[in-house]
């Protein structure tokens, strides 16, 4: 299963609400903030309605031997 690595770009001041709801539930809290989430239509959504705030890659599923678990 791939994910998302999504970065906030630009800043949520002065955007409406429930933009600013959806970087938060996103966990994009500060400009240049990155999360990985996983790739399912909800968080393509989600990252549809921040697309002018946002940039996005995609990034393959890592073992858990690369990630240091």
């Amino acid at each position: 299963m791939s994910r998302l690595r999504i970065t906030l770009k630009r800043s949520v001041i002065g955007r409406t609400q429930d933009q600013k709801d959806t970087a938060r539930i996103l966990g994009l809290t500060r400009i240049n903030r990155t999360v990985v989430r996983p790739d399912n239509p909800a968080i393509r959504g989600m990252v549809n309605k921040l697309s002018h705030l946002v940039s996005v890659e995609e990034v393959e599923e890592e073992d858990d031997t690369q990630r240091g678990s």
